[in-house]
């Protein structure tokens, strides 16, 4: 499946963006190394060929991607949604060396930043990037919704965030999408996060739709990572969870083939045919890899060919755990 010029869109509360994003993470970031000409030729593709909606973070680098995005969106502003997020900060004597800051103050401090970094007056969609579980959700997002009032931010939005925090958030002001990990081997927001967006006319975003590039088929072994690429660490690429998690990818390959496709094409089609409210983002740094990712804009999958899937891939099916730590997600 080739490419299309004139992308579907997709409706995000308030937002109209293409029916495929791009995350830029990768880019900067976790994933081994980086080439920078190759980044901004992909996001040129991208622009050509109908992508509108882009997404980083202030961590991301950190920093670095949002001053890649902002270097390359010279003359481009006017074209692209623009989402990025903030929330978590860098501190070596943190767990992990980072830890989450959600309170009003940073709130103000975080996008003064990245709006410089982008070198943009306004950010389209402006993300919490991870709950503070010492500041109240109503404070955090009331502090974002002065950004709104301010002009600098057109909406808000939350990331990996339970139904119930997400209802108190949208008490305080409207949220316009909820970004979470969402694929065929992470299913988590059908058990009520979801129905929740539905419920309140939140746009979902997913991130990660290709099992962070697990669905593609590409990766054999671990050994095909980078020795900084963070999958070596995630469970579910080590042992016995990813000898199980590659018998899944294969039944997919195999389905893939008879539907005229790539895996990932029909790993991103299947995410595509949960609702007009959904708008992935896959991530690449590739143009290869971003015009096979388009494909699956032109991969139809029937109530026949759903039923098939599911029952090679149900929910809960792939073995180990998202992260190592899994505490700072679903708050």
């Amino acid at each position: 499946m080739t490419p299309t010029t004139d992308l579907p869109t997709r409706g995000l509360r308030d937002l109209t963006v293409s029916a495929l994003g791009l995350g830029c993470m990768g880019m900067s970031a976790f994933y081994g190394p980086r080439d920078q000409d190759e980044n901004r030729r992909t996001l040129d593709r991208a622009l050509d060929l109908g992508v509108t909606f882009y997404d980083t973070a202030d961590m991301y680098g950190p920093h670095t991607n949002e001053e890649l995005l902002g270097g390359w969106l010279r003359g481009k502003r006017d074209r692209v949604v623009l989402a990025t997020k903030f929330g978590i900060q860098a501190d070596p004597d943190a767990p992990g060396g980072r830890r989450i800051n959600g309170t009003p103050a940073y709130v103000r401090q975080a996008v003064q930043g990245s709006l410089k970094r982008l070198n943009t007056s306004h950010i389209d969609l402006y993300y919490l990037h991870r709950v503070d579980p010492n500041t109240p959700i109503e404070d955090t997002v009331g502090a974002m919704a002065e950004l709104v009032q301010e002009g600098l931010v057109g909406a808000i939005g939350l990331s990996e965030v339970s139904p119930d925090t997400l209802r108190r958030a949208n008490a305080v002001h409207p949220i316009t999408a909820l970004q979470s990990e969402y694929s065929l081997w992470t299913r988590d927001p059908e058990n009520g996060v979801l129905a929740a967006c539905r419920e309140l006319g939140v746009g979902f975003v997913p991130y990660s739709p290709l099992g962070r590039g697990f669905l593609t088929g590409q990766i054999r072994t671990p050994d095909d990572f980078a020795s900084d690429d963070f999958r070596r660490h995630n469970p579910r690429f080590q042992g016995d969870a990813f000898r199980q998690n590659l018998d899944l990818v294969t039944q997919v390959q195999a389905i893939a083939a008879e539907k005229g496709c790539t895996p990932a094409q029909l790993a991103l089609a299947w995410v595509l045919a949960q609702g007009q409210d959904l708008a992935p983002i896959p991530g690449t740094r590739r143009v290869s890899a971003l015009e096979e990712n388009l494909g699956a804009l032109n991969v139809t999958l029937t109530p026949e060919d759903l039923k098939r899937i599911d029952a090679v891939f149900p929910q809960g099916a792939a073995a180990g755990d998202r992260y190592p730590d899994m505490s700072a997600v679903n708050r």
